[in-house]
């Protein structure tokens, strides 16, 4: 099995090419593959298949070629990453697997787009030199609820980015690197009944050429906690937004594995930063079961 390994600020990624779906990719082997000691080691598995050759992709192979078939490093499913599409577009680039359009969204005249089929519906890409920017739905804040770690209790936002989130600001007196995320927080099973992703923040510094600048930790759904979430950011940067009494605007979102930036538009959300490809080879996956 041929396998490419890729990271969009640290939240890394196993890529694997499967143009015509042919791969029995199965919960199992996705959560050996993440595994960090005895597989390749990731916060999920993105299988590049065409469009048309998908069920879940079938519907937009009229819009886009390819399908970017996410897994999260438990074997679940999820909707949406944005990290991943950042990373999942890289590996067309890389590869030439998307010429036409490729060479549209690499042209900084042209503006175009690369669009990509995901659970979630249709992402358009563009890249911004070493950067990788993708355009989702604009985030939806449409709830309140709240996360509880240890004995600490935070209200929260709930925010709908194609995938749901919970954004949690926390106390001034309390420090963002003292949160203990080993273990999941506890939510509203009842609002949440497929799981959400947790953000916690803290402000940061004024940023030039940002209206927000944030702090961020996450714990993702199916993944625990990562160093960075993609559409986390996207769900952070809305509620930034909101709480300076913006409608659209830029935010600067620092997570552990570096710095993404949020452009909220009246209809979208632009999600920007490195996507890189570190390593490829093969693999042997029957060496991957205990």
């Amino acid at each position: 099995m041929e396998f490419t390994k890729g990271h969009g600020t640290g939240n890394d990624f196993v890529i694997l090419p499967d143009p015509d779906g042919t791969l029995d990719l199965t919960p199992g082997l996705v959560a050996a593959l993440c595994d960090r000691r005895r597989g390749l080691g990731g916060d999920g598995v993105l299988r590049v298949v065409r469009a048309a050759k998908h069920p879940e992709g079938v519907a937009l192979a009229g819009e886009a070629e390819w399908f970017m078939d996410y897994w999260n490093s438990d074997g679940s499913f999820a909707e949406m990453c944005g990290n991943g599409a950042r990373v999942f577009v890289r590996y067309l680039l890389d590869r030439s697997l998307a010429a036409a359009a490729a060479a549209a969204a690499a042209s900084s005249s042209s503006g175009g787009t690369l669009p990509i089929a995901t659970r979630a519906g249709l992402v358009r890409a563009r890249v911004e030199g070493a950067d990788v920017a993708v355009e989702m739905r604009r985030p939806r804040l449409y709830d309140t609820a709240t996360a509880t770690l240890g004995g600490l209790t935070l209200p929260g936002a709930a925010v709908d980015v194609g995938n749901p989130h919970l954004v949690c600001a926390l106390p001034a007196a309390l420090e963002l690197t003292a949160l203990d995320l080993t273990r999941a927080p506890e939510v509203d099973a009842g609002m949440f009944p497929a799981g959400v992703n947790v953000e916690f923040t803290t402000p940061g510094e004024p940023v030039t050429g940002a209206d927000a600048h944030v702090l961020m930790r996450v714990y993702e759904r199916g993944s625990a906690e990562t160093l960075s979430c993609g559409t986390g950011a996207c769900a952070v940067g809305a509620v930034a937004l909101r709480d300076a009494g913006l409608d659209t605007g830029t935010v600067a979102v620092d997570v552990p594995g570096g710095r993404l930036t949020v452009t909220v538009t009246a209809d979208s959300c632009w999600l920007s930063g490195p996507a890189v490809l570190v390593a490829t080879g093969t693999l042997t996956p029957s060496a991957l079961t205990p």
